[in-house]
């Protein structure tokens, strides 16, 4: 299936005969959502995060003005791209909806040609929009999570763990002496190790949820939600050992004779800590700790080891 096919476009019509005319012209190269009132299109919006909506302006319960400006307040919704469709055709009624954030206006009755058109047009802009904010979100070279966007999802996830009670785990990785190996083996070869480790990396977090990202150099982040302490102990020592399996020589180390890695994770309650930079903080002392250990091993906050 092409991005294409896969895109969704709600149509909020009362009227049903619209509703079925513009649901035939798009069912055969989109994803076709219905609505036949204000609060169902508020509700599919939430439910099925369409890309697009066609939305009358004339409704008994609810106008879509007010539809338009109910989507805009909601960060959920606040994205999705908006056409009018409506029988009203004077000038100022079309201002009024593309000052209120409409993406862009159609007249009834509408050709169905022209229809298309616009319907292909914003859809092409919004696979473009996302495809931006995907790259700017993505670290170029590992394709992992950038610093930023691990900043974004542990900032929600820190006000979610607040508002459940549910325990948030965030590990530090950093791989061992590997200064030593750039020296021995060269950057480029440095590069391809930090790679490889990031795609291990990734392929541990498993749940919707979870994040690796590369917050700096070869240290790379992981953050689980809803974690308990020995659940995501056991994600880490399994990635750690998943590393060591790649089998990447690693001459210079006086750790093995193999790449490695050192872990330092923390495991808390929102409500168990003032700030959320102590989580942090908390999982950076593990990894300090891990590495005057010895390196190649994990430490947790609340290890006896």
């Amino acid at each position: 299936m092409n991005v294409v096919e896969s895109q969704k476009v709600l149509i909020a019509d009362d009227d049903a005969v619209n509703r079925d005319v513009l649901g035939d012209l798009l069912k055969p190269e989109y994803t076709v959502l219905l609505a036949r009132n204000g609060v169902q299109t508020l509700e599919r919006a939430m439910r099925h995060a369409p890309d697009l909506i066609l939305l009358d302006v004339m409704m008994p319960d609810m106008d879509g003005y007010e539809v338009l400006r109910q989507l805009r307040a909601d960060p959920q919704t606040a994205q999705i791209a908006v056409i009018f469709i409506s029988g009203l055709d004077r000038p100022e009624d079309e201002a009024n909806g593309l000052k209120m954030g409409a993406s862009d206006y159609i007249v009834k009755p509408f050709n169905p040609t022209v229809v298309m058109a616009r319907v292909a047009l914003h859809l092409q802009v919004v696979r473009q929009r996302r495809m931006l904010e995907r790259l700017a979100n993505i670290d170029g070279l590992t394709e992992l999570a950038n610093r930023r966007r691990f900043d974004e999802m542990y900032a929600l996830e820190w006000q979610r763990a607040r508002r459940t009670g549910r325990p948030l785990s965030l590990a530090l990785l950093d791989i061992d002496a590997f200064k030593q190996y750039n020296d021995r083996y060269g950057h480029p070869a440095g590069d391809r190790a930090l790679r490889s480790v990031a795609r291990v990396a990734g392929a541990a977090m498993r749940r919707p949820a979870d994040l690796a990202a590369r917050y700096g150099g070869e240290e790379l982040v992981l953050l689980m939600p809803e974690t308990e302490a020995h659940d995501a102990r056991m994600v880490a020592a399994a990635m750690c050992e998943a590393v060591a399996q790649l089998m990447i020589a690693h001459e210079a180390s006086s750790v093995a004779p193999v790449l490695t890695v050192s872990v330092g994770g923390a495991t808390l309650t929102a409500d168990s800590i003032e700030q959320q930079y102590e989580l942090f903080e908390s999982a950076d002392a593990q990894l300090y700790r891990a590495k005057q250990a010895g390196r190649n091993r994990i430490a947790w906050r609340g290890d006896a080891s």
